[in-house]
């Protein structure tokens, strides 16, 4: 039977389908769905959210070395927070399978950089398979598991955003009976003391040449020959059907197989062909490791290097094709769409207040980075999951206790879990003063509304422990920690100032449930009263998409107004009230 999936649904299969036990992740576009899919739809397989994503991998470790078949799923900047124990268990190998799928994000949709996730193969030393389809995406899945027990190694599977969350047939196979394995106390291969980790060192050495033996004759790696050889095209992934786009039936080597690279089989085709090409997105990975090899071929320095290929664009860059196209418009301007906040959105009234303090804002990854464009622009900063506070910390040591005084640092409840605990226990413990506020917002509101250790639910949507951050941060050292609703606008500014006042360090925690959450419900939209409207345009600071400037008046766009109530705290002509309430 066939079955039309999307990537990260074709890798929940492909671990059912081989008998996986475990699957771990922390919850990250274009990733998400992969462990989402596993536990709504395979009940069998064990899954978890994770507080981060090096916690993930060192469960799916676990489970691996138990003799269990394991898959750890995260998006590339999750794949640096968990390189600590990738970088070990290339040494110390598996027991069971265990598959790390990484999903890479070219074009940033939904990330603050681009990486390529292909060097961390080659410098942790495990073999990395890239599909390029949702068929694919669940057979490499599945065979990565057995590829993992049969060269004693963890195995990468690299998706990308275009994998993951496009659709294509996949033909749906049985569950493997895969047996535990028994476990195997051995500690000369799992404990990496210096003495057991220069041995297996050695063992991981040997393992990447029997690797690129495999490589040469695996069926991930294969040649397809066109009716023409006087173009060839190198390529993986989905690089691989933009390339089919552009170039149309020339010779492919398509590489599912992408470290470590089959040396062989790659000057058979460049032999056999008159003109070479690397298509590949993002980083001359395949190129500069083709050309140590003496081979002449043509890439980057014809494609771009940043962002998404597009068989238009290869047209172009290589073939000097342009692509005709035809104005849909007729030369009417497309209205731009500008990321914003939604309606009742909890952290709008957080960061019209730091706007109004002035206040230098490190912010975080989340929804909440939408508060460092027009109108709030409150943010300043902004780097990876957690560093909001370290940085914070960071500007008051270098620059003294009165820029502190102005300076915060601002982040989620979830973030505040995956890596801001540590950053807060260094502010409690190298004497710092900084004010902290975690958005508590009682959902990982950016990927989905997925559960996360403070919201009281697993993955499954069963009750769990739930971490109290008061609780947690007195526990740290943090004697100053408030409670603040942002939607009273007036109580929570009064908060703030108190809070960078005092030479100590505090935690504020805004606590309102996202608006989106089944069990919100507000008022009902509102409507302005243009008899008490004084057209001040104050209202518009708080950047809601419901708050219309019409150039001579304000309206209120009913069909998106939420009801929160928000604006009826920052009026002071007291103009907005419910709709139907008034007659014009």
């Amino acid at each position: 039977m066939k079955r039309l999936m999307l990537g990260n649904e074709a890798a929940a299969r492909g671990a059912y389908e081989a008998g996986c036990t475990v699957a771990t992740a922390y919850p990250g576009t274009p990733s998400t769905e992969i462990t989402e899919t596993i536990a709504a739809n395979y009940g069998n397989i064990y899954s978890e959210w994770s507080p981060n994503e090096k916690v993930a991998l060192e469960v799916a470790i676990g489970a691996s070395i138990s003799g269990a078949r394991a898959i750890c799923s995260m998006k590339h900047v999750g794949l640096n927070v968990a390189a600590d124990p990738l970088f070990t268990v290339s040494y110390t190998g598996v027991n069971g399978g265990l598959v790390v799928v990484v999903a890479d994000d070219p074009g940033m949709h939904s990330s603050q950089n681009e990486q390529d996730s292909r060097h961390y193969a080659r410098a942790a030393k495990i073999p990395m398979l890239e599909p390029s389809d949702s068929s694919e995406v669940k057979e490499f899945v599945k065979s990565a598991f057995e590829l993992s027990e049969q060269f004693d190694t963890p195995v990468i599977v690299r998706l990308s955003t275009r994998v993951a969350h496009s659709q294509s047939l996949v033909e749906l196979g049985e569950k493997v009976d895969f047996t535990l394995k028994e476990y195997d106390k051995n500690f000369r291969k799992y404990v990496m003391m210096p003495a057991m980790a220069r041995e297996r060192h050695v063992e991981v050495e040997k393992r990447m040449i029997l690797l690129k033996d495999f490589a040469e004759t695996c069926r991930f790696n294969k040649i397809e020959w066109g009716s023409s050889r006087k173009i060839g095209v190198i390529t993986s992934g989905i690089a691989y059907q933009y390339s089919r786009e552009a170039f149309g039936d020339v010779s492919y080597l398509k590489l599912g197989m992408v470290y470590p690279l089959p040396e062989k089989l790659i000057r058979e085709f460049a032999g056999s062909v008159e003109t070479l090409y690397v298509v590949e997105e993002l980083d001359p990975f395949l190129e500069e490791q083709i050309k140590a090899m003496g081979i002449k071929v043509t890439g980057k320095d014809k494609l771009p290097i940043t962002g998404e290929l597009s068989g238009e664009i290869i047209r172009k860059c290589i073939l000097g094709q342009e692509t005709e196209k035809v104005d849909i418009l007729k030369g009417e301007a497309i209205p731009g769409r500008p990321p914003v906040m939604c309606p009742g959105c909890p952290h709008r009234g957080v960061f019209y207040v730091l706007k109004k303090l002035n206040l230098r804002v490190n912010g975080d990854i989340g929804c909440y980075t939408l508060g460092a464009l027009p109108p709030t622009q409150s943010i300043d900063t902004c780097i990876c999951m957690g560093a909001s506070i370290g940085m914070a910390h960071g500007m008051e040591k270098a620059r003294g206790r009165e820029f502190a005084g102005k300076t915060i640092g601002i982040l989620g409840d979830s973030t505040f879990i995956h890596s801001g605990i540590t950053g807060l226990i260094d502010i409690a413990y190298n004497a710092g003063t900084s004010t902290i506020i975690v958005l508590d917002n009682s959902i990982t509101g950016m990927t989905g509304h997925q559960h996360n250790p403070t919201s009281g639910y697993n993955i499954k949507g069963e009750p769990a422990a739930k971490v109290n951050l008061e609780a947690l941060a007195h526990a740290i050292g943090i004697n100053r920690v408030r409670i603040a609703d942002p939607f009273n606008i007036d109580e929570f500014e009064k908060t703030v100032r108190e809070e960078i006042a005092v030479e100590e360090p505090s935690l504020i925690i805004a606590r309102r449930a996202c608006a989106l959450l089944k069990g919100v419900k507000y008022a009902g939209p509102l409507r302005i009263n243009k008899e008490k409207c004084k057209y001040c345009r104050l209202c518009l600071r708080l950047g809601c998409p419901a708050i219309v400037n019409r150039g001579d008046h304000v309206e209120v766009d009913e069909s998106l107004c939420a009801g929160c109530m928000l604006c009826t705290k920052v009026c002071r002509f007291d103009a907005y009230e419910k709709a139907g309430d008034h007659n014009e």
